[in-house]
């Protein structure tokens, strides 16, 4: 073999070694990255004996709370229905798993790929006198569908003369960053519903407060968006309330008493929970 053919295969074996190395190194840096992305907080459980005595607890983390949710909302009204991508095998975070097994395809079933259709398919159930519990696969995607939310679900009831209303509407959707999700699926679009009159938007905290929150919703005369911070789905565990309760919205929870006339910081989801750790002061968080 010449010196050329040498020269060639010993630089050829150098790159496939520096490609092997920085390989290695990316595999290493995003090991890293996830770990450390998914120990970002310390989640702290509330205590169910906080709310009243609701009965008799059972251990779950965030989404089993709104699978039993949404078992009771099914079994509890015979009108409702929930509906959304991919909802029938149970969904991606599997917050319906098992639903459409017990309740059949007529009352959990999937939709086409299409937010503005699932929106406008559950303001036209509610006006019809249904309760329509509508998933958002990932709330980033929530976009398309803010004109049926802005414009007519929360306009529904004024613009008619309280003759017509979508209250039995809830829309849910999960939100917020979970350290690997890029631009599209890491968004929190709260705000943007937060300021439209005759919606309620709901952000729970934990696994008792996701569960009582969301049957309000469901219950609620007026369309709520409800808002799922996904870091939580498995990360927050609580002994939850096995049976129905409901818990109120639009009422503030003092998580730490202090010195008002100092502090008074306000969150939402699981942002209180940094909060807590970082703040001997008064800490309320609102849920409307």
């Amino acid at each position: 073999m010449s010196s050329i053919g040498l020269v060639r295969i010993a630089s050829s074996k150098l790159i496939q070694s520096k490609i092997i190395l920085q390989r290695c190194k990316l595999k290493q840096a995003v090991q890293i990255t996830s770990a450390r992305h998914a120990s970002f907080f310390t989640y702290h459980p509330d205590k169910a004996e906080d709310f009243g005595d609701l009965g008799e607890l059972k251990e779950m983390n965030l989404f089993k709370a709104i699978n039993s949710a949404m078992d009771i909302a099914l079994a509890t009204d015979d009108s409702a229905i929930l509906f959304g991508e991919d909802v029938g095998f149970g969904g991606v975070f599997r917050c319906s798993v098992g639903l459409q097994d017990k309740y059949g395809r007529q009352r959990v079933f999937n939709t086409p790929l299409c937010e503005q259709g699932i929106a406008g398919f559950a303001i036209g159930v509610a006006c019809a006198g249904s309760t329509a519990i509508a998933e958002i696969q990932f709330a980033d995607y929530i976009y398309p569908a803010f004109d049926q939310l802005v414009n007519e679900a929360a306009k529904y009831r004024y613009r008619s003369g309280n003759l017509f209303n979508c209250g039995k509407m809830t829309v849910r959707a999960p939100c917020g960053a979970v350290g690997h999700g890029a631009v599209y699926h890491s968004q929190s679009p709260e705000a943007y519903f937060a300021h439209t009159p005759g919606l309620k938007v709901v952000i729970p905290r934990g696994p008792i407060k996701a569960k009582g929150l969301l049957l309000s919703c469901i219950r609620e005369p007026d369309p709520c968006i409800f808002l799922e911070p996904k870091v939580l789905y498995r990360s927050a565990v609580d002994k939850v309330p096995e049976g129905d309760y409901t818990l109120p919205l639009g009422k503030a929870d003092i998580l730490i008493e202090g010195n008002m006339s100092r502090f008074l910081k306000v969150t939402e989801g699981n942002m209180s929970r940094f909060l807590k750790e970082t703040t001997p002061c008064r800490l309320a968080r609102p849920i409307f």
